[in-house]
């Protein structure tokens, strides 16, 4: 990394009370600047309790909104605004509202990679790591609306074995993974474990070893030396800089998330020494979606 670039870097963090969060799939040189990394449960706890001015969130827009809606007094900021994400795209307020009027006082869980109109819209948001807790938390005469990921509402739904509706949106990165790629891993890397997010499809999660969210696939690893790595390629490449010694491969080269590789160090010096990009929230709107984060934060 540029010595130059990290000593502004940290320069700024203690002159404008900043603190840097990353997210697991950001580039290796923003994870190690960062002074957290995790999935997007344990990012939205640790912003819930910081009491810096600044929270600077290596992400996706969705990941920095829910940090704005857990610390209001923060001045959250994205280092490049043009950092998205397409399966929280695939579902808008106005979409969900008119959804929800099809059922007759549905339950509605939204998965937190969405916007905070949808989650606004929503009774309870879940993770990756929580969807099934979640669901089993509501009550059984509920009728369940899972949006926007109808793998993860899959998933979820076999697991707790509740009837659920699902929104027909989905990871791109993860819905690149085949049957296919868990057939050629199988070949080349035998004796090996496979484990994979529940983004993937229904047909890849039953061939694997394991399944869980990148936190939980991240303890697995912990754990064992000889693994498949089924999700977006950056948590392969924290593991591995992390475990040089284990012998990991990825499910998949393509598993590539464009949105969460947009942001570079230079992003970071740029918007903690500006503070542009700041994440701002209708108070209208952060109310109704703080209720249905902190039922999820609660579980």
């Amino acid at each position: 990394m540029d010595k130059s670039t990290i000593e502004k870097i940290n320069h700024y963090k203690k002159t404008r009370d900043a603190i840097i969060l990353a997210h697991n799939y950001q580039v290796m040189e923003v994870q190690e600047i960062a002074d957290f990394t995790g999935d997007s449960l344990q990012l939205a706890r640790i912003a819930a309790e910081l009491d810096h001015k600044v929270i600077m969130f290596c992400g996706v827009r969705f990941m920095a909104e829910t940090a704005k809606l857990l610390n209001p007094q923060a001045k959250v900021i994205l280092p490049v605004k043009e950092a998205g994400c397409p399966m929280a795209d695939m579902i808008t307020g106005a979409q969900l509202r008119a959804f929800k009027a099809k059922y007759e006082n549905p339950w509605v869980v939204c998965y937190v990679n969405s916007s905070v109109e949808v989650k606004a819209e929503s009774d309870i948001c879940c993770t990756s790591g929580n969807a099934v807790r979640v669901l089993q938390s509501i009550a059984p005469d509920k009728q369940i609306l899972f949006v926007p990921d109808r793998n993860l509402g899959s998933y979820a739904a076999k697991i707790t074995g509740r009837q659920v509706i699902l929104w027909e949106g989905f990871c791109n990165v993860h819905e690149w993974i085949e049957v296919s790629d868990v057939d050629a891993a199988r070949a080349k890397y035998p004796g090996y474990s496979l484990i994979a997010h529940p983004e993937c499809k229904p047909a890849v999660l039953e061939k694997v070893d394991f399944i869980a969210s990148t936190k939980g696939m991240a303890d697995y690893v912990a754990e064992n030396d000889r693994v498949i790595i089924g999700t977006e390629i950056g948590l392969y490449h924290q593991l591995q800089s992390k475990y040089p010694g284990k012998k990991l491969a990825p499910l998949s080269e393509k598993t590539i998330c464009i949105n969460m590789k947009k942001t570079t160090l230079a992003d970071v010096l740029r918007s903690i020494e500006t503070e542009e990009h700041e994440i701002n929230i209708p108070e209208e709107v952060a109310s109704r979606a703080l209720k249905s984060v902190e039922r999820m934060i609660k579980i």
